[in-house]
């Protein structure tokens, strides 16, 4: 069978995925239960490492919870033990991954592999059967729901469109990864789609997009925000009817923010390269969780569960569709929220609520002499809601002083810096803090990671959260 694409596999996972959607919760908790014994099974049969950690009395039987946490870098450091097939050798896989004009070629002709932008501070490698594949396919096919359905009755195909996407296309990223497998194997999709290099100076970007003229645009949070911006100031002149986000944690400011610069239908989804299609919001705007592939644990910081309803402090991954490369209760980071209500929609997924982990919590000097902890989502919500700023990088240079970069410059610039400082310092005041020293530099474009990921918020070292002596506002 080709490893890139199999039409009898991908009938049969598109089959079931449309069965649980219809189904039941009782009918996902059996899919759960089924495809974590055969994930076990492949494990201890196949993975010297989880034969260790698991020990000799484990079985294919065995409940989620007596299961060990593992983390991306304990599995990493161990990967030729971890992977089911001997064949798979870090030493090999990297030395492919650095040869960019290999992107999408199959592994030994069987196995897309993809590399973790390491925003977690220990990037990945992650390797996926046709197996795997189908399912994902699956469930982005099926349950990325259309929102305007009667738009295609003339077009079922989709000739019309054209999709964008706007991200990091020079790694072996699974965005990429996936979007040029799909252009490999789809002619249609191979006419109709182009990707945009994130990185790309802002001018230069809409420029292109401007030039292709998007009907679909697919990219992050942060680059919907900064593209909005621009369409609002009449530099960009798309009307995308739909927008794809996901990688990034997405506000209801922002979001707001986004659909009023582009226009269009906004749909956002949850992923990561441990699994792609974690979950995407119905046309009722709800995220679901694809609970028949995906098992998420939110957790406290001892790893306990917390209840439905709380958010938790991480999440531990279980991937029930990758049986050559377990994950089992591996750690994200993510901040989850689980609910135990059905969705008007009628979908038995579960929903949930995300908070990615890209942004710094900052330490920060208190009036009396302590210290307090700045959450990201707080300073963000402050400075989007306060300052009507979504393009921007914080950095915290000691105990009460902040450094903000914005693109802008001139006028718009520093009207924009003066109302990030006003605000960040009104906040800082009425929760506690010491006077805060807010610095600004105009003319300095968002920080990405190798996979086009912004970090705005980034703290500095334990041992550099000490009292500043004052330094002016610039």
């Amino acid at each position: 069978m080709n490893p890139v694409f199999d039409l009898l596999r991908l009938s049969t996972v598109s089959l079931d995925v449309l069965v649980a959607q219809r189904g039941s919760r009782a009918g996902l908790a059996q899919r759960q239960r089924s495809r974590l014994a055969l994930l076990l099974d492949a494990a201890l049969r196949g993975s010297p490492l989880y034969r260790e950690w698991l020990g000799p009395g484990a079985h294919a039987g065995m409940a989620l919870e007596q299961l060990p946490v593992v983390t991306r870098g304990a599995l990493m450091a161990r990967f030729d033990d971890w992977v089911t097939d001997p064949r798979l050798r870090l030493d090999e896989l990297r030395a492919f991954m650095a040869e960019r004009e290999r992107i999408a070629d199959p592994w030994l002709g069987r196995y897309m592999v993809w590399e973790s932008s390491g925003t977690s501070g220990q990037p990945g490698i992650f390797v996926q059967d046709g197996h795997a594949m189908a399912v994902y396919d699956a469930l982005e096919a099926l349950r990325r729901s259309a929102p305007r359905p009667l738009v295609h009755w003339m077009d079922p195909l989709h000739l019309a469109d054209r999709h964008a996407f706007v991200g990091a296309i020079g790694g072996h990223f699974a965005s990429i990864v996936s979007l040029q497998r799909l252009r490999s194997i789809n002619p249609w999709i191979a006419a109709t789609t182009r990707s945009f290099a994130i990185e790309a100076p802002v001018a230069e970007l809409v420029q292109a997009l401007n030039a292709y003229d998007p009907t679909v645009l697919i990219t992050y949070p942060t680059a919907a925000a900064l593209l909005a911006q621009e369409a609002l100031e009449g530099r960009l002149r798309i009307r995308p009817r739909e927008v794809w986000t996901g990688g990034e944690t997405l506000s209801p400011v922002v979001r707001a923010h986004i659909e009023h610069g582009l226009g269009g239908v906004l749909r956002n989804s949850y992923g990561a390269s441990e699994f792609l299609a974690m979950g995407w919001e119905c046309a009722h705007g709800h995220m679901h969780l694809n609970a028949d592939w995906v098992i998420l644990e939110p957790v406290d910081e001892h790893h306990r569960p917390v209840p439905a309803g709380a958010p938790s402090c991480s999440v531990l991954l279980t991937n029930l569709a990758n049986h050559v490369q377990p994950l089992i209760r591996c750690e994200l980071g993510d901040q989850v929220t689980l609910h135990s209500e059905l969705c008007t929609c009628g979908s038995p997924l579960p929903l949930m609520e995300v908070c990615g982990r890209q942004d710094d919590a900052l330490r920060m000097a208190t009036q009396d002499g302590g210290t307090a902890t700045l959450l990201p989502l707080a300073l963000s919500t402050v400075l989007e809601d306060g300052a009507g700023v979504f393009d921007f990088h914080l950095r915290q240079l000691d105990a009460r002083t902040l450094l903000l970069r914005l693109p802008q410059q001139g006028a718009a610039g520093r009207a924009a810096a003066a109302r990030c400082r006003a605000v960040l310092q009104r906040w800082a005041a009425s929760q506690g803090l010491a006077p805060l020293t807010v610095r600004t530099e105009l003319g300095h474009a968002v920080p990405r990671g190798r996979s086009g990921k912004a970090r705005r918020i980034v703290a500095c070292s334990p041992d550099e959260v000490a009292p500043s002596q004052g330094m002016d506002d610039t």
